[in-house]
């Protein structure tokens, strides 16, 4: 299992929870999960890197698991050890990117090898003493709002419920969210929780209602503290967003991104060989991309 990493100098858009004590400590784990088609696990674990690396620029604790160490039992020895070393000063961040499962009983969030359900996820979190925000972003999601909603706890899912059971958008827009500042409406360079999912959902929605497609994902928020969970800082914080070569690198990803979602709304009216052809081109030119920002 991969250890927590020392405290680093606070800098660019990172994630952590303001107003608390020096002694405070803030701890991340950050998930994706398995993709199941090569687009997938490519964007899944794009997110999961782009987030450990703005959390790895300013927080304390970070796990960060994905491909094949996204599994079933490094998730839970990573909950585990939060558990066992934060307390009721510190606060904790879980996010989960990828698919999830919805039978109609049961919530099923898709790892390699053995899923771990809802409910198995909900026993963890219980366990974990300090303040909470979670944030899940794969299909079905919205199955956990009600079972995970506690009081000391922010979740944040990226469906209504558990039968919305589509590949989800939020993802991609939450991420984006750290490190944008449109996403700060009070322009006070900070984005919290709140704003950050708002951000996400309005720009979730403008997605679907640019490609004419109804909407199968509608994100939700339950907890009462989303505006005290900053999720991201902008300004002199922000050495990486400054740097234009990044910039520009990280707008040609969000092109690319668009490209594919909208490639894959059109796969049904296509011929098979040709979407093929296209999504291999736009996969390639990602990576490539992808591989500039990793420098």
């Amino acid at each position: 299992m991969r250890t927590f990493h020392r405290l680093l100098l606070e800098s660019a858009a990172v994630l952590w929870l303001a107003a608390l004590p020096a002694s405070a400590a803030t701890y991340y784990v950050t998930v994706a999960g398995l993709g199941g088609e090569p687009e997938y696990e490519q964007r899944f674990a794009a997110w999961a890197q782009e987030i450990d690396k703005y959390v790895k620029a300013g927080a304390a604790r970070v796990v960060t698991l994905h491909g094949p160490d996204a599994t079933r039992d490094r998730v839970r020895a990573a909950l585990e050890a939060v558990a066992r070393d934060a307390g009721p000063q510190d606060a904790f961040v879980l996010m989960l990117i990828g698919h999830g499962t919805y039978d109609n009983v049961e919530y099923k969030f898709n790892l390699p090898g053995p899923d771990i359900s809802g409910g198995e996820l909900a026993t963890l979190l219980d366990r974990i003493r300090a303040r909470q925000l979670i944030v899940n972003m794969t299909s079905a999601s919205g199955a956990c709002l009600e079972l995970w909603s506690k009081p000391n706890r922010v979740v944040i899912t990226a469906t209504k419920s558990g039968t919305e059971k589509n590949a989800t958008l939020f993802a991609r827009f939450w991420v984006e969210a750290l490190r944008e500042p449109a996403a700060d409406t009070d322009k006070n360079e900070t984005v919290s929780a709140a704003e950050a999912f708002r951000y996400a959902e309005q720009k979730t929605a403008k997605f679907y209602e640019s490609q004419k497609r109804l909407a199968t994902e509608h994100a939700r928020m339950e907890g009462d503290a989303a505006s005290s969970f900053i999720v991201a800082r902008f300004g002199q914080a922000s050495a990486a967003l400054n740097d234009p070569a990044k910039r520009q690198l990280l707008e040609r990803r969000e092109q690319l991104e668009q490209k594919i979602d909208e490639l894959k709304l059109q796969k049904a009216a296509m011929p098979s060989a040709e979407y093929r052809k296209q999504l291999t081109a736009l996969l390639v030119e990602l990576a490539k991309t992808q591989a500039e920002l990793d420098k």
